[in-house]
């Protein structure tokens, strides 16, 4: 039996990204949302120690650090998340995964070696993939909140400034990681590298449609408590069958009568047909 139920919005935890190029703001942005979100915050720092420059400025909040280092596996991230989760952090920030796609030891390196061994980059992308679905399975399912910094590639523009002379300025484009790693966030926070200011290229809560600012802890408590606006009604198990005829049968319980009444379910659906009775 397929069972449809109406829809209903729960309590979660942030999955921000944030995109900048080099000199954007992206760790002091992540700092001060995460001052919004919550008060236990660790920051995962890959950029050899940049994160702790920012401890004392005003408007920082007190975090704890742990500083990686190449190679940048994908499951070093998933390793040091699980652990800032088990450490009953309330906000990580991971900054950055850029690395974990185009850094020393990331999938783009780890696929350009498999590839000359095997000959075939076809195999060395299957073998890898994995590697990348982990750490988004991870980052979806931490019991915290996950704010992602990601470099973004760069390009110029030539515009007219402040003294009416045209000028370059440096502007962001795609995020360094793999394409489509912003499907998997909540809100997804493009950062301007000369203001400073973020505007949302992608947003679940609706609340930043249209609008362009600079980060704050208002903004974090802001996400906070939309993301606590929710139920807290817990989500039920489902379990899918699929049988020959690809015919999905739902059970919303785990006891063993339920799964016995489910098999028989399945047989039933699998028996020949009856003929029917004709009718008068």
């Amino acid at each position: 039996m397929i069972e449809f139920k109406k829809a209903v919005r729960r309590n979660a935890k942030a999955r921000i990204a944030l995109c900048a190029p080099a000199g954007g703001g992206k760790t002091h942005s992540a700092l001060l949302l995460a001052g919004g979100l919550g008060k236990k915050i660790a920051v995962v720092d890959t950029e050899n120690g940049s994160a702790s420059l920012e401890a004392g400025k005003p408007g920082i909040p007190d975090f704890d650090v742990v500083e990686m280092h190449a190679p940048f596996m994908p499951d070093k991230y998933v390793a040091v998340l699980k652990l800032a989760e088990e450490a009953g952090y309330d906000v990580v920030i991971l900054d950055s995964i850029s690395h974990a796609w185009a850094g020393t030891g990331g999938l783009l390196e780890e696929v350009d070696k498999r590839s000359k061994t095997s000959k075939n980059s076809y195999t060395a992308w299957r073998d890898v993939t994995p590697m990348h679905n982990r750490l988004v399975e991870a980052l979806l399912q931490a019991n915290c909140h996950v704010i992602a910094t990601m470099r973004s590639k760069v390009d110029y523009a030539l515009e007219t400034n402040s003294q009416g002379k045209i000028a370059p300025r440096k502007v962001g484009l795609a995020p360094i990681q793999r394409e489509g790693m912003d499907y998997e966030f909540t809100i997804v926070f493009d950062i301007d590298q000369a203001s400073h200011l973020a505007t949302a290229s992608k947003d679940r809560t609706s609340l930043f449609d249209g609008t362009t600012d600079v980060l704050t802890q208002k903004t974090g408590e802001h996400i906070n408590r939309w993301l606590n606006s929710g139920t807290d009604v817990p989500v039920e198990a489902t379990l899918e069958i699929v049988t020959p005829d690809n015919v999905f049968v739902q059970n919303t319980a785990s006891t063993q009568d339920d799964d016995q009444a489910n098999d028989e379910t399945v047989q039933a659906l699998n028996a020949p047909p009856t003929p029917a009775k004709q009718m008068k």
